[in-house]
């Protein structure tokens, strides 16, 4: 389908339809426990989400991606966790989480980012450039599933720590 996806930082007035489309996402979904709203809600109430942006398509907002800074070894080495990425149901395989994916990943460069990570699908976020590395670990995740991107073409070692809601509420 060709509608046309605008991306932009999410604004007060999406808080609420930011939570609908998250919870719908993840209902059905098999790894996961129905937190990531949750998790969106506590980073932004923290003041820690980064970078909170939504995809409109005909004046309503279809998806949300979320990005928060993360630590490696503990320190802050400008290296940010994507987490989540949710596109309303009715509205999924049309392009939108792409889109809000491209999107993000050129707003937090901008920001200057050295890398980004997240838990995920090795088949979608592939073709983002996501990669599983051994230098970087996260304790209990799958090593196939931990992802990282490097955006200044360095990776750090060591063991990736979300921000602090996401093991109060995960």
């Amino acid at each position: 389908m060709n509608r046309k996806i605008t991306v932009r930082p999410e604004t007060e007035q999406d808080v609420k339809r930011i939570e609908e489309i998250t919870v719908s996402a993840f209902a059905d979904h098999p790894h996961s426990n129905q937190t990531e709203h949750l998790l969106v809600a506590g980073l932004r109430h923290q003041g820690a989400l980064a970078l909170s942006l939504v995809a409109e398509t005909g004046g309503h907002v279809v998806g949300h991606i979320a990005f928060s800074e993360v630590t490696i070894n503990g320190e802050h080495l400008s290296w940010y966790g994507l987490a989540p990425l949710s596109v309303d149901p009715g509205f999924q395989n049309q392009g939108i989480g792409s889109e809000l994916m491209r999107a993000g990943l050129h707003a937090i460069r901008e920001m200057g980012a050295r890398g980004c990570v997240l838990v995920g699908e090795p088949q979608f976020y592939g073709r983002f450039g996501f990669t599983s590395e051994k230098a970087l670990t996260m304790k209990g995740v799958p090593p196939e599933y931990f992802l990282i991107l490097s955006l200044d073409g360095s990776i750090p070692s060591g063991n990736v720590e979300h921000h602090k809601i996401f093991s109060e509420i995960g």
